[in-house]
This record gives C-alpha cells, structure tokens and sequence, in this order.
C-alpha cells in the first residue's frame, strides 16, 4: 500500500495506515464513549490487519502522546493532542443539510427587544441544537482610546481628572483618594500614564495596571503605587450588565467524562466567574473563522476535560463578539463545528438587517 505521511506542524509523520486507524478509533470513541480495543478497531476499520498488528500501532500512537489506556481497561482512548490531530488532518466535517439552517435562521431572525435578549435566545438554540453548553458573547462596547491624562490636587484628599478620550472628547471626575497626594506626585503619575499609554483602549491599560499590582504588590516603588491608586479609579469601567449569555450547563451532568462532582463545581464557577472565558473568547475576537480549544489548550484548568468550539460574529466588517458551545473532549465535532460556524454567520446576518 502506497503510504503518504502528515506534515502537520509539531507532529511526527504518520502513514496512511496509522492516520486511517487513529480516525477509526477517535469516531468509534466519540460515538459510544468506551475504550477501544484492537479487536474492535480491527472489526471497524476494514484493512486486512490482525490484532496484534493493530496493537502495535496502538502502542506506537500511545507512546507518541495521541493515545493513552485508562487504568481499568486494555482498551484506548484519545488524548487532547490526539483529538487535536484528528481535528486538523482527519475529521470530516457533516455541512448542515438547507432545512436545518432555516430552521435556525427563523429562530435567530425572531423580533427581540435587545442585543443581551438576542444572545440569550441564540445560547438557548446552540444548546438545544448540540446538547452542549451555548455561551454567546455579548456585542462589545465601542474602544475608548486615552489620548492624554491630568491631575490635579483638590482638598480633603480628592483629586480632579482631566481625561482626554478617542479623538478630542474631554471628561472631568473627581475621585477620592487613600491619602493626599502633592501636585508634583501627580503630575509624575500623569506623565508615566501618558507616556506608557496613550493611544491604547483604557479598559486595557486598566487590566495592564492591576495585572501588574498583583504580581509585583510588595515591591511598587512610591510612584507605580501612586500611578495604580490614580489609573483604579479613573478608568473605573461602568459594567454594561452581562458579558456572555450561558445556557444548558445542566446538559454537561448526562456526560460520564464530567460526571465527578468536583469537575462540574469547577466548571460551574468558570462559567460564574466571567474573567477566564471572557479571556478566552478575547482571544477568538482576533481569530478567522472557528477556533477550538481541546482540554489543557484553553489554559485553565476548570476545562481541562472540555473543548471550547467558537466563532466570531461581525457587523459591517467589524467583529462584535463571539459565541460557541462547550462540552466535553468526546464531543461530535463533525456535527458541532458547522453547527457554530453557521449559527455565527446567521446572527451577523441578522445583525447586519437590523441596522
């Protein structure tokens, strides 16, 4: 048999006959959650192959990371870096048949009364659809851009801000401060703020600066404390109520890969606790197209036994926000993937009509 070999980037080469069975078993896996044996795989696959054959290539697979063998059994499983080939060099992606895409573009085209109602009802669908968890991010507000920052010293420990925002828009605040502070301490607190920051998102310079606090807390010198205390306040961002919508968290407990209790706590509060996924859908605003992250790829632990399928949605060429479905690693990602790339492109499309 002619054997061609992957060249995907940061995998060793696999012929045909390894790639052929690493599909075989990943879809026999994600379809009845069971370990894998070679008997199985022999049956599933249709290649002249006996048992031992196959197991020596289960072993090579194994040995390579894209496998691994649960305690309890001598059958295999695949691991994120082999999901994550099966994805990028194997899967085959099922198009959503014309029906099924209308019937999502009805639901999605329903009148709503606002933005956080429409991302609502499109996390609902893309549960319902996939069984999964819907998470739909809600459109961002506009950057506001620093251009120039003053302060001046007030009495009683209060200190007025000059904020001079995007192109020529000026706002004046007055905020109250832990201690007073001279007006050369300011003016030094304004200049680095100016020269470290102009022309950057003040949402961004205000993360930037309380990231920074919390690394190096102990040893600010008296100018970056300065600097902190000033730039907390005035780039105090007013909530715009929810940043994503998530719906059927509940459908993660019929899965076995999530059923320990500790795991779905874990989860629960990522899905509460908004600033790790807010900080991961960040990320696929940048992206084209879908993105997925399988298991320890999303960077935080509480999804480590989960993959986070997305896609952006835009507005006149002007990406608004993301929305997506997690669930776990053993997910249907020939039918999840087109279901969240289609659902993206129908919410910009309905997006688009009503401006």
């Amino acid at each position: 048999m002619h054997s061609t070999e992957s060249t995907l980037v940061g995998h060793p080469a696999l012929n045909e006959r390894t790639q052929h069975l690493l599909r075989a078993l990943v879809e026999r896996y994600i379809r009845n959650g069971q370990p894998v044996g070679s008997r199985t795989l022999a049956r599933d696959v249709g290649l002249d192959l006996s048992p031992a054959t196959i197991r020596n290539v289960m072993a090579d697979l194994e040995e390579l990371g894209y496998l691994r063998a649960p305690h309890t059994s001598a059958g295999r499983v695949p691991t994120a870096r082999g999901y994550r080939f099966f994805i990028d060099a194997l899967l085959h992606l099922k198009p959503l048949e014309s029906r099924e895409v209308e019937t999502l573009r009805r639901r999605i085209d329903q009148p709503v009364r606002d933005g956080a109602e429409l991302a609502r009802s499109v996390s609902d669908l893309l549960s319902g659809v996939t069984h999964l968890v819907g998470v739909v991010m809600l459109p961002r507000r506009k950057t506001t851009t620093l251009r120039q920052v003053e302060f001046l010293p007030l009495a009683e420990n209060r200190v007025l801000v000059i904020l001079v925002l995007n192109t020529q828009e000026v706002q004046n605040r007055v905020i109250q401060t832990q201690r007073p502070y001279s007006a050369a301490e300011l003016q030094q607190a304004a200049n680095y703020l100016n020269q470290q920051f102009t022309g950057q998102d003040i949402h961004q310079v205000r993360e930037s600066l309380l990231r920074d606090l919390r690394e190096t807390r102990d040893s600010l010198d008296r100018l970056m404390q300065t600097v902190v205390e000033m730039a907390e306040q005035t780039f105090e961002t007013e909530s715009n109520g929810e940043d994503y919508v998530v719906a059927g968290q509940t459908q993660l407990m019929q899965y076995a890969d999530l059923s320990d209790l500790d795991k779905l706590r874990q989860l629960f509060e990522a899905f509460n606790h908004k600033r790790d996924l807010l900080h991961l859908f960040d990320q696929c605003l940048h992206a084209d197209g879908v993105q997925i992250f399988i298991g320890e790829e999303s960077g935080f632990e509480a999804l480590e036994d989960c993959s986070v399928v997305t896609a952006p949605y835009s507005v006149e060429g002007r990406v608004l926000g993301v929305l997506g479905v997690i669930g776990p690693t053993r997910m249907a990602y020939d039918r999840v993937i087109p279901v969240v790339d289609v659902t993206a492109r129908l919410l910009a499309a309905a997006l688009n009509s009503q401006n």
